[in-house]
Protein backbone atom coordinates (compact mmCIF):
# COMPACT_ATOMS: atom_id res chain seq x y z
CA UNK A 1 0.00 0.00 0.00
CA UNK A 2 1.45 3.22 -1.01
CA UNK A 3 2.06 6.27 1.47
CA UNK A 4 -0.58 9.31 1.51
CA UNK A 5 2.27 11.13 -0.27
CA UNK A 6 3.24 8.48 -2.32
CA UNK A 7 -0.52 8.20 -3.75
CA UNK A 8 -0.98 11.82 -4.14
CA UNK A 9 2.55 11.89 -6.36
CA UNK A 10 1.09 9.05 -8.27
CA UNK A 11 -2.26 10.68 -9.16
CA UNK A 12 -0.68 14.12 -10.16
CA UNK A 13 1.75 11.81 -12.08
CA UNK A 14 -0.94 9.82 -13.86
CA UNK A 15 -2.76 13.23 -14.72
CA UNK A 16 0.30 14.91 -16.20
CA UNK A 17 0.62 11.32 -18.34
CA UNK A 18 -2.84 12.02 -19.78
CA UNK A 19 -4.03 8.93 -17.82
CA UNK A 20 -6.90 11.64 -16.17
CA UNK A 21 -9.56 8.37 -15.92
CA UNK A 22 -7.06 6.57 -14.25
CA UNK A 23 -6.45 8.75 -11.68
CA UNK A 24 -9.86 9.66 -10.76
CA UNK A 25 -11.07 5.90 -10.67
CA UNK A 26 -8.19 5.70 -7.93
CA UNK A 27 -9.35 8.78 -6.06
CA UNK A 28 -12.71 7.78 -6.15
CA UNK A 29 -11.31 4.38 -4.62
CA UNK A 30 -9.01 5.96 -2.67
CA UNK A 31 -11.65 8.11 -0.63
CA UNK A 32 -14.48 5.93 -1.25
CA UNK A 33 -16.90 7.78 -3.39
CA UNK A 34 -18.31 7.36 -6.72
CA UNK A 35 -16.53 7.34 -9.68
CA UNK A 36 -17.47 11.11 -11.24
CA UNK A 37 -17.69 11.09 -15.13
CA UNK A 38 -15.32 13.29 -16.95
CA UNK A 39 -16.25 15.07 -20.07
CA UNK A 40 -13.98 17.64 -22.10
CA UNK A 41 -15.91 20.36 -22.69
CA UNK A 42 -17.33 23.00 -20.57
CA UNK A 43 -20.90 23.73 -19.77
CA UNK A 44 -22.64 26.61 -22.12
CA UNK A 45 -22.95 29.37 -20.03
CA UNK A 46 -19.96 28.89 -17.90
CA UNK A 47 -17.31 32.39 -17.98
CA UNK A 48 -14.18 31.76 -21.00
CA UNK A 49 -11.67 31.94 -18.21
CA UNK A 50 -13.33 28.51 -16.17
CA UNK A 51 -11.47 25.92 -16.70
CA UNK A 52 -13.26 23.08 -14.78
CA UNK A 53 -16.02 22.46 -13.40
CA UNK A 54 -18.07 19.73 -11.12
CA UNK A 55 -21.73 19.25 -11.92
CA UNK A 56 -23.16 17.18 -8.79
CA UNK A 57 -26.37 16.20 -10.59
CA UNK A 58 -24.86 14.16 -12.90
CA UNK A 59 -21.63 13.46 -11.17
CA UNK A 60 -19.44 14.99 -13.85
CA UNK A 61 -15.75 16.85 -13.89
CA UNK A 62 -15.96 19.19 -17.17
CA UNK A 63 -12.23 20.71 -17.95
CA UNK A 64 -12.16 23.38 -21.15
CA UNK A 65 -10.66 21.16 -23.23
CA UNK A 66 -8.19 18.10 -23.69
CA UNK A 67 -4.94 20.28 -22.10
CA UNK A 68 -6.88 21.33 -19.68
CA UNK A 69 -7.79 17.12 -18.62
CA UNK A 70 -3.80 16.45 -18.11
CA UNK A 71 -3.86 19.75 -15.62
CA UNK A 72 -3.58 17.86 -11.89
CA UNK A 73 -4.54 21.32 -10.50
CA UNK A 74 -7.99 22.03 -12.28
CA UNK A 75 -9.02 17.91 -11.86
CA UNK A 76 -7.75 17.40 -8.08
CA UNK A 77 -9.47 20.76 -7.50
CA UNK A 78 -13.14 19.52 -9.31
CA UNK A 79 -12.50 16.08 -7.95
CA UNK A 80 -12.82 17.52 -4.37
CA UNK A 81 -16.26 18.68 -5.32
CA UNK A 82 -17.40 15.64 -5.74
CA UNK A 83 -15.81 14.73 -2.69
CA UNK A 84 -17.40 16.88 -0.58
CA UNK A 85 -20.89 16.30 -2.35
CA UNK A 86 -23.27 14.68 0.04
CA UNK A 87 -25.94 12.14 -1.47
CA UNK A 88 -28.71 15.02 -1.87
CA UNK A 89 -26.21 16.65 -4.17
CA UNK A 90 -25.66 19.59 -1.82
CA UNK A 91 -22.26 21.01 -1.93
CA UNK A 92 -20.34 21.24 1.33
CA UNK A 93 -16.97 22.12 1.06
CA UNK A 94 -15.55 25.81 0.09
CA UNK A 95 -13.22 27.02 -2.83
CA UNK A 96 -10.36 27.36 0.00
CA UNK A 97 -10.79 24.21 1.22
CA UNK A 98 -10.43 23.06 -2.33
CA UNK A 99 -7.54 24.78 -3.22
CA UNK A 100 -5.59 23.54 -0.15
CA UNK A 101 -6.69 19.73 -1.44
CA UNK A 102 -5.33 20.66 -4.25
CA UNK A 103 -2.05 22.15 -3.04
CA UNK A 104 -1.43 18.80 -0.98
CA UNK A 105 -1.30 16.90 -4.00
CA UNK A 106 0.97 19.06 -5.80
CA UNK A 107 2.95 19.60 -3.06
CA UNK A 108 4.02 15.71 -2.59
CA UNK A 109 4.51 15.58 -6.12
CA UNK A 110 6.97 18.37 -5.95
CA UNK A 111 8.51 16.58 -3.10
CA UNK A 112 9.16 13.79 -5.27
CA UNK A 113 10.45 14.86 -8.20
CA UNK A 114 12.72 17.64 -7.13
Amino acid sequence: MLSEDDFKTRVVQLILDGKTEQAIDELADHYNVTVPKLKIGLPRGLKIETLGNYNPRNETISVLNGETSREPSVVIHEFYHHLRTDISKKHLGTEKKAREFTKSFIDAWTRNNV
